[in-house]
């Protein structure tokens, strides 16, 4: 008994030692758990809250984004409207502009049928006027015939057949007025066709030469070769070519100068000739000068000949040829002779064509027109008459010679050709570019021009163009109206012919404008 109390007892302790221990551990277990319980549910509320700020922040974003979209469109439907608003206010002005105008336009065409109604109400009276003078001549008439009913009849008749005859003549002489008037106009709307097709079919250059020749050298040495010892060879060369040698500082360049053209030319090729060959003496002189007037002999008739080809000339006297090529070294108002003789030929042929004329006949009385200026000072009278005289003694019609006689006025025309002829040779004077004309000549007749045309009353500014062939007129617009535009002009033309000096003709433009403005606010 002792015993089993022995191991009873001790086995007892041992479970009641046990379960303690076990009840230990579980409270041990336990509290660990709850307490990470307790950390697991605080994570997860921290968690929640964090979540919960994300998610109220991710809202308020929105929000704003919401807020901020909303606000651009109201800013977008805004301006759209102000846009609409702005144009239909432009509308409205643009509308009111337009029924000011149409009122103003209005007011102006009550003002003219007012002013109509005025004018009626006047040639109303006029036409009472006329009335009451018809009846109170009626009655004067009356009175006369009963003054002078003691005339026979034929004295009468006499009287009245007298008044008629006068009626009948007043009525003769207006209708020549009228049919000479339309007769003017016509033959100048017809030398106005002419002259511009000639004008438009024949398109010239202009070429001016220097009336100085100018030699190139190849070095400054042929200077002293050409002055030779003491100066004999310039002697030589002066003496024996008609010239004067300029052999000045200028490097490289001689000058040769001469009023004769031909004879500067004869010099220049002859001295060249020289230089090239390098032996300058008075004896070498003398054999180049003598070669050289054969060359411009040659080159005379050459150019000539090329002249006559050019224009289709058929059958001219040689020596003829021979004086057209000498043209060619002629200068006259800065132009070469022959060219302007040959412009003047085509110009020539043109007219002559366009009137029915032979052409061929033109063309040649307009290429042999100056002619006259090869001749030398025996030969009396102006250069046209000299020219007629030496086409004469070369066997040209005496319907050329008169045309060259005619052509400045110095014979009187007889014929269409004499007419033909002083126009084109007027056209070729005339052109622009045909002469050369100095700048201060040129600037002062601009301003001459300008001076004319400032003078009148409402001229606002003018401005002489196209080489003075054209002056445009501004005037004021509140001073001159519509109808006195056209009178101003006739009067500036008129008063520019009458006092102006000027080629050709002048284009006289007057030009009136009216600026309206209004300020948008």
């Amino acid at each position: 008994m002792d015993n089993l109390t022995f191991l009873i007892i001790p086995t007892l302790l041992g479970v009641t030692l046990g379960i303690a221990f076990v009840n230990v551990i579980a409270k041990a277990s336990y509290a660990s758990m709850k307490k990470q319980a307790l950390s697991k549910a605080e994570m997860i509320l921290r968690n929640a809250e964090n979540e919960s700020e994300a998610i109220k922040k991710s809202a308020q974003i929105k929000g704003k984004e919401l807020t901020l979209k909303h606000k651009k469109n109201l800013e977008k439907e805004i301006q759209h409207q102000k846009k609409d608003f702005l144009h239909k206010e432009k509308a409205l002005i643009k509308k009111e502009q337009a029924v000011e105008e149409i009122k103003q336009k209005n007011e102006r065409y009550a003002r003219t049928l007012q002013k109509k109604e005025h004018d009626l109400e006047r040639k109303q009276n006029n036409a009472e006027q006329a009335i009451e003078q018809a009846q109170q001549a009626s009655k004067d008439a009356e009175t006369r015939l009963e003054t002078v009913a003691a005339l026979t009849a034929e004295q009468a008749q006499k009287e009245l057949k007298d008044s008629l005859l006068d009626q009948a003549k007043q009525q003769v002489f207006e209708q020549i007025k009228t049919i000479e008037d339309d007769a003017t106009k016509q033959a100048t709307e017809k030398a106005q066709t002419i002259i511009a097709t000639t004008i438009h079919r024949y398109a010239s250059e202009f070429v001016h030469e220097a009336t100085v020749t100018v030699i190139p050298l190849a070095s400054d040495n042929v200077k002293g070769q050409l002055i030779g010892r003491e100066g004999r060879n310039v002697r030589a060369i002066e003496s024996t070519m008609g010239v004067d040698l300029i052999i000045d500082d200028t490097p490289e360049v001689i000058t040769i100068s001469c009023f004769n053209p031909i004879r500067r030319e004869i010099a220049r090729i002859a001295i060249e000739s020289l230089i090239t060959d390098g032996r300058i003496h008075p004896t070498k002189i003398s054999a180049a000068l003598e070669k050289a007037k054969k060359d411009i002999h040659k080159i005379a008739i050459q150019k000539g000949e090329q002249a006559v080809f050019d224009l289709g000339i058929h059958r001219i006297h040689n020596k003829l040829v021979h004086a057209l090529g000498e043209l060619s070294f002629r200068q006259s108002h800065g132009r070469n002779v022959l060219h302007h003789s040959m412009e003047v030929s085509y110009i020539t042929g043109l007219m002559a064509a366009e009137l029915g004329i032979n052409e061929q006949t033109a063309r040649r009385v307009g290429l042999l027109h100056d002619i006259g200026k090869i001749t030398d000072q025996t030969q009396e009278g102006p250069h046209a008459q000299a020219g007629a005289a030496f086409a004469k003694k070369h066997k040209e019609s005496s319907q050329i010679c008169q045309a060259i006689a005619s052509h400045h006025g110095d014979v009187p025309p007889k014929s269409a050709l004499d007419h033909i002829l002083m126009a084109a040779n007027e056209l070729a004077n005339t052109r622009p570019g045909a002469s050369h004309e100095q700048l201060a000549s040129y600037i002062k007749r601009l301003e001459d021009l300008e001076t004319l045309c400032k003078d009148h009353q409402g001229v606002k500014k003018v401005f002489a163009m196209s080489s003075g062939r054209e002056v445009h007129v501004l005037v004021e617009s509140d001073k001159i109206d519509d109808v006195n535009v056209k009178l101003l002009s006739q009067k500036l033309a008129a008063k520019i012919e009458a006092e102006a000096v000027y080629p050709g003709q002048v284009q006289v433009v007057v030009l009136r404008e009216i600026h309206s403005s209004h300020y948008a606010k």
